[in-house]
């Protein structure tokens, strides 16, 4: 006993039997060639019979059976079988379900005929040579054409009888193509260039026809294609329909299997031949837009990148067996599939890896990736800085209208316009362009939003990666000779030390003069921001070109008298005071007011400045009060001997007040604020 009876001879017939196969529901197929039948699944609840009936075979294979329903997929141009099939249900009392294809839109470079006949007619008004597509028992009309044989090329099945049709109608082995679909976009391209085709006789066999393979061939190569159109049906359903028609009738479910794909930077000529063949097999391809047209060639899609949406659309579509998610570059290159993988686990879905835009551009410049500092601004905020600082190569994503501009100007306002920067435009498009100069050199063009940028500097700081750096690095004065004072690394080490800073700490630098404990700071915070007041011009200028000596995006310079310059600055987590000119209780008052949890370490060298910095302490009222009194001497060679020669010592005193929510390495406090 059989639930339904499956007319199967339309690839979405075929397609509705590879979903029902493992169900509950048992199918009894029909299809009429043998070659039908070694392209359906073999499964326990599947049964499959080959050869034709008339409609009085079909009454009694109805009545004796008793299926509860009839699913009619043969093709849209089996008329006959149709109505057969439809009056036997009829006769029978059985539901009957009709599988419609999705009608295709005309081509802008197409000519729609009513059938073979009239295509016939039509080409022999026309010049140059023909491929025919619409099967070989049908070739007779074509015969009507003058020069026939000279213009006509028939693709056919490579069955006896195919080949028995072309030499019946007159056609040369040469003109005879025996090959077996289903036919790619590229072979159909390749047959009409080898045929010298100027025009493509095809049936409108809808999309798992390969109708939209065959009509974008045309259309690549200029060629006409003439159609002929299909019988249009009023009544019955499109494969969803059906699929869930079924769900509902036998409360059955289909499974779903979920591929990520890698497609590179989108060029169908990088795609790997795994990715090629997961593509031709997916029913249906989600993923932004570009993605999307890069790979879709005409199948079912759903443009988005929303993940959460991806995985609504998987669910609501049970038609869909098996999907495609693509996504440009490589999968686990900065990519989507990262998040996206969590959520799709009930599918198992299978990684395609691709090639990545990084992988590219090295190929392209001639150049290893395995030593390359990776460094994405894709839809983020950031720096290059940091990163060209201390690595010789360093690759970037960037996003968006003038991303690769913005990253070549930070470069040049920051002493390094100088490094050789490789800018890679629409990578494996027709329109690629790779330029190659100094990051001032390029930075007057314009570039496409889809780049990415190799930069390499041969005169990276390695310093940076030190605790502490040494004084000798700093820039101390602007070339007249005269040093502005400086913090030195001995007192600067446990300063720093005693701000306890994190990475993504808000700090000033108030009295910042070379600026540097500023760039010690700013080497730690490196997702927070360093602000550096100064208020003499002089020393000011000379922090700022340590800023740019050390490639600190992350520090900011401010020329002014503290506190009024601080006011419109963020809250901070930490201060550090090396100079107050005379104004230590009202930089004290702004910042508790800014955050009254904030963590403070103040330097003085003068008694008065001490005496000051106490007395404010104990108005303030700090919860934690730490007094070091550091006292340095450095050995200086006199003749044969060594001497030690003492400098002023430096009271470091570190105060905080702790709120009963706040912790002392807790800097979320001050950034509320």
């Amino acid at each position: 006993m059989y639930d339904i009876c499956l007319f199967a001879g339309t690839s979405e017939g075929r397609r509705l039997v590879e979903a029902l196969q493992g169900t509950s529901v048992k199918v009894y197929v029909c299809v009429a060639t043998e070659y039908g039948e070694t392209l359906l699944p073999k499964e326990s609840n599947i049964v499959v019979h080959t050869g034709r009936f008339n409609k009085e075979q079909m009454m009694e294979l109805f009545a004796k059976e008793q299926f509860s329903c009839i699913v009619d997929a043969t093709h849209p141009f089996a008329v006959n079988v149709t109505e057969n099939i439809r009056w036997a249900s009829k006769q029978c009392g059985i539901e009957y379900i009709r599988l419609l294809r999705n009608l295709d839109e005309q081509s802008s470079h197409s000519v729609y005929v009513e059938s073979i006949a009239h295509a016939a007619a039509f080409l022999q008004k026309t010049e140059g040579n023909i491929l025919v597509t619409t099967g070989s028992k049908e070739l007779m009309p074509y015969t009507e054409i003058p020069n026939y044989q000279e213009r006509i090329y028939a693709r056919v099945l490579p069955m006896q009888s195919s080949l028995l049709s072309c030499e019946n109608a007159g056609l040369q082995p040469s003109h005879i193509i025996a090959m077996q679909g289903p036919f790619s976009r590229e072979i159909n391209r390749a047959l009409l260039q080898m045929t010298h085709a100027k025009y493509l006789v095809t049936k409108d066999s809808g999309e798992n026809g390969g109708f939209p393979e065959k009509i974008y061939a045309a259309e690549a190569e200029g060629v006409t294609a003439v159609i002929i159109g299909r019988p249009r049906e009023d009544q019955g359903m499109e494969y969803s329909e059906v699929i869930r028609w079924l769900m509902q009738r036998y409360r059955i479910s289909f499974s779903q299997t979920v591929s990520l794909i890698g497609i590179g930077m989108g060029a169908p000529e990088i795609f790997t031949e795994e990715a090629k063949i997961a593509l031709e097999k997916a029913e249906c391809i989600i993923g932004a837009k570009r993605a999307v047209e890069a790979c879709g060639g005409g199948k079912p899609c759903f443009c988005s990148m929303d993940n959460g949406k991806i995985l609504e659309f998987i669910r609501l579509h049970p038609e869909y067996q098996k999907i495609a998610v693509v996504m440009t570059g490589d999968t686990g290159f900065f990519s989507g599939a990262k998040k996206l993988l969590p959520l799709l686990e009930e599918y198992q879905p299978k990684i395609y890896p691709g090639i990545s835009s990084l992988q590219y551009l090295c190929a392209k410049i001639g150049t290893s990736w395995d030593d390359t500092y990776i460094l994405s601004l894709h839809g983020r905020e950031g720096s290059v800085l940091p990163a060209v600082m201390e690595h010789e190569k360093v690759f970037v994503l960037v996003g968006g209208a003038g991303g690769v501009k913005r990253v070549l100007e930070e470069l040049c306002e920051n002493g390094l316009g100088d490094v050789l920067v490789y800018v890679g435009e629409r990578l494996s498009y027709k329109e690629e362009r790779i330029v190659k100069g100094t990051a001032e050199q390029l930075c007057e063009d314009s570039y496409d939003p889809l780049s990415v940028l190799m930069i390499q500097n041969d005169r990276i700081h390695p310093v940076r990666q030190t605790a502490c750096l040494p004084d000798h690095v700093f820039i101390r004065s602007m070339g007249e000779g005269n040093h502005v004072p400086m913090t030195k690394a001995e007192i600067r080490a446990v300063s720093v030390a005693k701000l306890m800073l994190d990475a993504k700490s808000i700090v000033y630098d108030i009295g910042a003069g070379t600026g540097s404990v500023s760039v010690e700071m700013a080497n730690i915070c490196s997702r927070g921001h360093v602000y550096a007041v100064e208020c003499k011009s002089e020393a000011a200028a000379l922090a700022d070109k340590n800023k740019k000596h050390f490639g600190l995006s992350n520090l900011t310079i401010i020329e002014g008298t503290a506190p009024e310059v601080c006011m419109e600055l963020p809250a901070p987590t930490h201060a550090f005071i090396g100079g107050t000119n005379g104004n230590m209780y009202e930089i004290l008052s702004m910042l508790l007011k800014k955050n009254p949890n904030v963590r403070i370490v103040i330097n003085v060298i003068a008694l008065e400045s001490i005496a000051e910095a106490m007395r404010c302490i104990e108005e303030f009222s700090f919860d934690e009060t730490e007094v070091v009194q550091i006292s340095v001497a450095k050995a200086k060679k006199l003749g044969r001997y060594h001497l030690m020669k003492g400098q002023n010592p430096i009271m470091i005193i570190t105060c905080q007040k702790h709120s009963e929510e706040s912790d002392i390495n807790s800097d979320k406090k001050g950034m509320e604020i």
